[in-house]
């Protein structure tokens, strides 16, 4: 669009003069607040309809202008952030674990921002993350941290476990490719709590649930996108597997993803403490009434 033509349309959307506005020596109207012009002449000598002249932004209009606009970003990005959110975290809580919210008792809790802070090099260099340690640690939390920080950035990050994957599987028996290709569609995927399946407890085989497991994985792998794994296994147990249906996921994820280990305080332990002091509390009080 020509300058002309903006000055058209400034002219068709020019809004009525403000009681303190006046005219000045040069005959264009000024603001009354700033002191700026709020017209300005055609160039060249063209009119429009028999006017020489267009509305202008003076100071005042364009701050607030600018004001709105801004207004509308913030609310689009927030309306944004919350679609994210309800499609990437399976557990509401999830939406809690930020660095805002961290109690710095993990030391690991730096390596976290470098990876939100590096991201576009993390993902073009597809570079993954295996969280290890013992439990309670906040591995899960650590990872939650980086889903957060990167939905604000309107990042599509979904957040999930190997006992809910194998469910949905389950029940969309059908689409299971579409859906394991859903899980590759989004730019980081988090999956947390995997253990021996051994230990699930489920009513399907074993044997069926490492496959699917493994397909997951691998179908991750080749999409060439980030994965971050949390689990209680010890590096040792991940790089020695107890059989080969556990090597093939083990090999692959180490293959993608670098373990760093977790190495905070039990903040389970520390939290039932401090929930078993505050009931001592209490109950003392109520012994001294």
């Amino acid at each position: 669009m020509s300058d002309y033509d903006n000055a058209v349309f400034r002219l068709a959307t020019a809004q009525e003069a403000e009681p303190e506005d006046y005219t000045g020596e040069d005959g264009l109207l000024y603001c009354g607040s700033c002191r700026q012009p709020k017209e300005a002449y055609f160039p060249e000598g063209k009119t429009f309809f028999g006017r020489d002249r267009h509305p202008r932004e003076c100071d005042c209009q364009r701050k607030r202008r600018e004001m709105l606009e801004a207004a509308d970003r913030e609310q689009k990005h927030r309306e944004e952030v919350e679609r994210l959110k309800r499609k990437g975290f399976t557990d509401p809580a999830m939406r809690e674990w930020t660095f805002g919210n961290d109690n710095g008792k993990c030391p690991q809790m730096v390596k976290a921002r470098a990876y939100v802070e590096q991201w576009e090099q993390i993902k073009d260099g597809n570079h993954g993350m295996i969280l290890w340690g013992e439990v309670g640690t906040g591995k899960s939390y650590f990872a939650g941290c980086i889903a957060n920080a990167l939905m604000e950035k309107e990042v599509s990050v979904c957040m999930t476990n190997f006992a809910l994957i194998l469910n949905d599987l389950a029940a969309s028996y059908k689409d299971r490719n579409e859906y394991i290709s859903r899980l590759c569609s989004f730019p980081l995927l988090i999956k947390a709590n995997c253990v021996r399946l051994t230990i699930f407890g489920m009513e399907r085989s074993t044997e069926y649930g490492l496959e699917q497991v493994y397909n997951v994985v691998d179908s991750r792998y080749r999409s060439r996108k980030p994965l971050i794994v949390t689990t209680n296994l010890t590096l040792e147990e991940l790089q020695n597997p107890e059989d080969t249906p556990h090597a093939r996921i083990y090999d692959r994820l180490i293959e993608m993803c670098s373990p760093v280990c977790i190495t905070g305080e039990n903040f389970r332990k520390a939290k039932a403490r401090e929930k078993m002091e505050q009931l001592k509390k209490l109950l003392n009080r109520k012994e001294s009434l």
